[in-house]
């Protein structure tokens, strides 16, 4: 059982930072590297404050993990220093525990009884205790492959290598199918790999993954596009069944602000990967913050990895703008009564470094040199209204204009849904009226034997998301082609994302 004391006795801690100054100068992650002991010292008084409650609304219900992690099973055990037990139990619902573990924004730390109240100290760091048991397993290379002793002959493709779909991958590989996972990019891990920056996951922790499934037996083929370089009367003629698990990487613009056609206007995924290759070793980025003031449209996760890049690039000024008000700073009962993800405001480590954030406010035109180069943008205070069909409305409050100058502008206004693709064209699959591509209550699409997972499914959403659609996508897959499935399904296809 839990600690009976442990709330009372200890605070929430998060993990310590690196210095400002430390993290500007580099792109390794922001967290302080602390020693083994005091680590685990850390992260076991964290887990104790865990009161292993009747209802655990940290992993049960709507509020809770997607993947039905059983995080009071596994605080306890580290609490008790039995960390190889906690990590099998964690390894048993998440297949990438430290990718959850650095990127997830946490709604099980949302739904922590101990989150009801500041008096109680604040919830339990869940994101840290989850990361620290998923660090100490490889350090005592606890971490291994899981060959299947069983061999279908069952062949299954997987399009797309982002959380999602390496998570479908896996669990088939595991039940004894041959998997391959094919990518257009040239590395695998999709925005894992180049959407997500080295300040927030060094990418050592992908590859190590990767090394992993490759030697249970998964197969990756990079460089190639489904349905052009491989056409889709091969995929299908070579696989018993097919998972996409493509994304939603269209970006959303707005092509109907003044001077959006200024050279130095760019969609934010324009600028965070290539700067990601640059660090592959690609070469120099073409789209470069280093000597610019940059401004940034969008306050959600992209724009404040747009924010963090810029700040390392060497910007002279980072702007981060929001058209809606600044939320308050601590959680309104009211607006978002517990257990539901309450509205606050969200500072990110990269907001603690340099730059500024401004709210309610819109952009109303972008300014030129006379060359042809964006040199300013032109604000507006704003209010976010619905209309009567309950469409968003940005509408100006004030005459006033405030100019900001500008060299480069990224708009992280969010994704409209899937790109479109031969691929799709080619399986003859339509895209719904949100982008994305539709299921049936098994996860399979409109042409028999092709299933979908993750954000090509559900729209642009959160890593543990897209974990738990690529499980249950796999225990889907797994019934198809062998009548029944002992593989675990986490979450059902109509279930709804959460809003953050």
């Amino acid at each position: 059982m839990a600690d009976p004391q442990g709330f009372l006795k200890h605070s929430r801690a998060d993990a310590p930072k690196r210095p400002t100054d430390e993290r500007l100068g580099d792109w390794h992650e922001v967290y302080a590297a602390l020693s083994t002991e005091d680590r685990n010292a850390q992260v076991s008084t964290q887990a104790a404050r865990c009161m292993d409650c009747g209802i655990p609304f940290c992993h049960s219900g709507s509020a809770g993990c997607p993947l039905g992690n059983l995080i009071p099973e596994w605080n306890n055990m580290v609490r008790r220093g039995q960390w190889e037990m906690a990590s099998e139990r964690l390894h048993a619902t998440n297949n990438f525990p430290e990718f959850t573990g650095k990127l997830c924004p946490a709604p099980c730390e949302a739904g922590c009884v101990l989150a009801i109240s500041p008096e109680a100290g604040g919830a339990v760091a869940i994101k840290r205790v989850e990361e620290t048991i998923a660090e100490v397993a490889w350090e005592n290379s606890s971490v291994s492959p899981h060959i299947s002793e069983e061999h279908t002959g069952k062949r299954v493709a997987v399009v797309g290598s982002g959380p999602a779909g390496l998570a479908a991958a896996q669990q088939l590989t595991r039940a004894g199918h041959e998997v391959t996972v094919y990518e257009r990019d040239d590395r695998i891990g999709g925005l894992l790999r180049y959407g997500i920056p080295e300040f927030k996951m060094e990418k050592s922790a992908l590859d190590r993954r990767l090394t992993q499934m490759r030697e249970e037996g998964t197969k990756f083929v990079t460089g190639c596009e489904v349905g052009v370089d491989l056409t889709v009367a091969d995929l299908r003629a070579g696989h018993d069944a097919v998972v996409l698990a493509v994304g939603a990487l269209r970006g959303r613009d707005d092509t109907t602000v003044p001077g959006r056609e200024l050279d130095g206007v760019h969609l934010a995924m324009e600028h965070l990967v290539p700067a990601n290759k640059e660090l592959e070793g690609d070469g120099p980025s073409p789209i470069s913050a280093e000597g610019k003031h940059v401004i940034i449209l969008g306050g959600g996760d992209t724009g404040a990895d747009c924010y963090g890049t810029a700040t390392r690039q060497g910007a002279l000024s980072v702007t981060q703008l929001d058209n809606y008000p600044q939320p308050p700073t601590e959680r309104d009962d009211e607006l978002s009564p517990w257990p539901v993800w309450p509205y606050v405001l969200r500072t990110y480590p990269v907001h603690e470094e340099a730059g500024e954030r401004k709210f309610a406010v819109a952009i109303e035109s972008f300014a030129g040199d006379g060359e042809g180069r964006v040199r300013a943008v032109r604000l507006r205070h704003v209010e976010v209204s619905r209309d009567e069909n309950g469409r968003r409305q940005v509408v100006p409050v004030s005459d006033e204009v405030e100019e900001l100058p500008c060299d480069l502008a990224l708009l992280a206004i969010g994704f409209e849904g899937v790109e479109r693709m031969p691929l799709l064209d080619g399986l003859g699959i339509e895209l719904t009226k949100r982008g994305t591509i539709g299921s049936g209550s098994n996860w399979e699409t409109t042409t028999p034997g092709v299933f979908v997972c993750g954000d090509a499914h559900r729209g642009a959403s959160l890593v543990v998301w897209a974990i738990a659609e690529g499980r249950s996508v796999a225990h889907a897959v797994d019934s198809h082609l062998m009548g029944a499935s002992e593989l675990p399904s986490p979450v059902h296809p109509t279930a709804l994302p959460l809003a953050v």
